[in-house]
């Protein structure tokens, strides 16, 4: 279905298109398979694939009310072996309700009842085509219906519905998964539509965004030095508080150290001493009263 032809409530605004040239959604790679030729719009003079983003929003569209007609939001497994889409999957997943899977997917989860991690989902959703081809063999293995983000060096093999946009960029994957939680929430009617913030749904793309582990802590550093200084403690005195009492507590844990290197007292015994008992060699006393 064409975009012009889709109800009004579900055409793109302006404010999403924005988003996702912002995000760089449009830009796919050098190669191109040939299942995706027709999401493709041209061919840049550099060699990148430039994509249709009116066609990647009617697949968003599309995949989102698959989405919605299932009852029970359990039954749908949204699966990310690349790491940038980890945590869009897992705010997919506390907000749908959905099953996520980030990381590595355990061959077998589909198909071996044994496995642990066994589940039978009603339609899955991955990030990747290419990264996540083992999730895709054993859904089609099991008939389980398949959603996937696919770029243009992406097979379709096996993929049910197609969303084509960049899957290798983490801004343009966090904003895939954010478009397609929030359509299906409105869908469901538990988001009324409109802009984002007070009117419409108040969560922000960057919620999906992957996020540096190192950045993260960085953050939370540069939190606790600024609550330190608005206890009105400085942070250096905090630190060099922390080093010092770290310090006596490296020489109260090495005390026994100078109770080794101490001399031994008078009362020690001289191991060089000669024995003081008799001939080693010599028979032992008889007791006659013991009759022996």
């Amino acid at each position: 279905m064409s975009a012009d032809k889709l109800p009004k409530a579900l055409q793109a605004t302006e404010e999403d298109i924005q988003l996702l040239l912002a995000a760089q959604v449009h830009l796919g790679t050098k190669n191109c398979d040939k299942t995706m030729e027709p999401y493709v719009w041209k061919r840049r003079a550099d060699g990148i694939h430039v994509l249709n983003v009116g066609k990647t929003w009617e697949k968003l569209v599309l995949a989102a009310r698959v989405l919605a007609t299932i009852d029970n939001p359990n039954d749908i497994c949204v699966i990310s072996a690349r790491p940038y889409g980890h945590r869009a999957v897992l705010k997919f997943q506390s907000f749908t309700g959905a099953q996520a899977i980030a990381g590595r997917f355990t061959p077998g989860s589909f198909t071996n009842y044994i496995t642990r991690s066994f589940k039978e989902p009603r339609v899955i959703v991955v990030t990747d085509p290419r990264v996540d081809h083992q999730a895709i063999r054993e859904a089609a293995y099991v008939n389980i219906p398949v959603i996937a983000f696919a770029d243009t060096d992406a097979s379709l093999k096996f993929v049910d519905i197609a969303i084509p946009g960049n899957n290798k960029s983490r801004h343009s994957v966090g904003l895939l998964w954010y478009l397609l939680c929030r359509e299906v929430l409105r869908l469901k009617g538990q988001v009324a539509r409109g802009p984002t913030g007070p009117s419409g749904w108040e969560t922000l793309p960057d919620l999906f965004f992957y996020r540096d582990p190192e950045e993260i802590e960085r953050e939370a550093a540069e939190k606790a030095a600024a609550q330190a200084e608005a206890e009105g403690g400085d942070a250096d005195a905090a630190a060099t508080g922390a080093a010092t009492g770290v310090a006596q507590e490296w020489d109260a844990g090495n005390a026994a150290d100078a109770v080794l290197a101490a001399q031994p007292t008078e009362q020690a015994l001289d191991w060089s001493a000669e024995p003081t008992s008799g001939d080693w060699t010599a028979e032992p006393a008889q007791d006659n009263a013991g009759g022996w």
